[in-house]
């Protein structure tokens, strides 16, 4: 959904079992590594800022729809490295994933000729976790999990059926009511603009597996977990300053999904708030579907991420 992403794939590769290393970070605490973890779609690029002082819980920074196979826009758009510098929790990256919504997919793409089965869930909860724990010392038991526009709704989802692993979620501009009048309809448009992805290959329509991505239906399963939700109103912000005539149109365009996810948010707050769940929620006056506005919600949030892994702030 956010506007401002560019295209990303995974190569497909045979995973070979990572190695289990008794020894912790390489790179002195507080220092930038770029890995390469084996996962069942091959080997991604993983990019990882270490706690300063060594601490051992996680921080993963889930990228949009429209990810590059490069580099985590989180890494480049925003300054959540430098939020995070003098904390103790490592930043985890991961690179990829366009039009995933970081989900175990049903089957490839046959609209644009992937190869292998997106399976991003069993990435970040298994092949991930066990290979940062094995080699570098981070827990497995101790990650908070923030995700924008399309990883909104991931993170909520990581959270909520992941709970041995994720101790907070936050969702900034998520779609978060998937089975609302026209959603799916929505989401398939943009799979097939963000890398010509299949919105079926993803999950059959209103199958157990679609179901389970709609945070309306696993909604209860978020009992107990600290939980930060955010969405603007679509008004152009202190951030929207745009002098040429396509950045007027990209401007309306985050204005316009912006305004969705606004009222996605709400009805996912007023159900939430129908099952007593607590969550802390910010709804700005102004703000559109851009990575600024989403590095100040980081920001935000930070205090409830370190607050919830136990990691000391700098």
């Amino acid at each position: 959904m956010a506007v401002p992403f560019a295209a990303a794939a995974v190569i497909p590769a045979v995973a070979s079992a990572s190695p289990v290393v008794n020894s912790v970070h390489r790179t002195p605490g507080g220092g930038y590594d770029e890995l390469m973890v084996p996962s069942v779609m091959g080997p991604i690029k993983v990019q990882v800022q270490w706690a300063k002082n060594g601490g051992s819980s996680a921080l993963l920074l889930l990228d949009g729809l429209r990810a590059r196979d490069d580099r985590n826009a989180w890494s480049f758009e925003t300054n959540a490295q430098d939020q995070f510098a003098n904390d103790d929790v490592t930043l985890v990256m991961p690179v990829g994933g366009q039009s995933s919504w970081y989900a175990d997919w049903a089957s490839p793409s046959n609209t644009n000729g992937q190869k292998f089965t997106y399976k991003w869930e069993t990435f970040l909860t298994q092949e991930l976790p066990a290979y940062l724990a094995n080699n570098y010392g981070v827990s497995q038991k101790n990650w908070a999990v923030a995700g924008l526009s399309m990883s909104g709704p991931a993170a909520l989802r990581l959270g909520a059926f992941h709970r041995d692993q994720f101790k907070y979620a936050a969702s900034f501009s998520g779609p978060l009511n998937w089975n609302a009048p026209g959603m799916r309809e929505a989401i398939r448009a943009m799979m097939l603009d963000a890398g010509r992805f299949n919105c079926d290959a993803l999950a059959v329509p209103w199958s157990p597996q679609w179901l389970k991505m709609d945070p309306m239906v696993f909604a209860p399963q978020l009992r107990g977990l600290p939980m930060y939700i955010s969405a603007s109103s679509g008004l152009p912000g202190q951030y929207d300053h745009p002098n040429s005539a396509v950045g007027v149109f990209n401007t309306g365009t985050a204005m316009g999904i912006e305004a969705i996810s606004m009222v996605s948010t709400r009805a996912f707050q007023a159900r939430l708030n129908s099952l007593h769940i607590p969550a802390s929620y910010d709804f700005p006056s102004a703000g559109t579907h851009s990575w600024l506005y989403w590095q100040d919600e980081l920001g935000k949030a930070r205090p409830g991420i370190l607050a919830a892994l136990g990691a000391s702030a700098g």
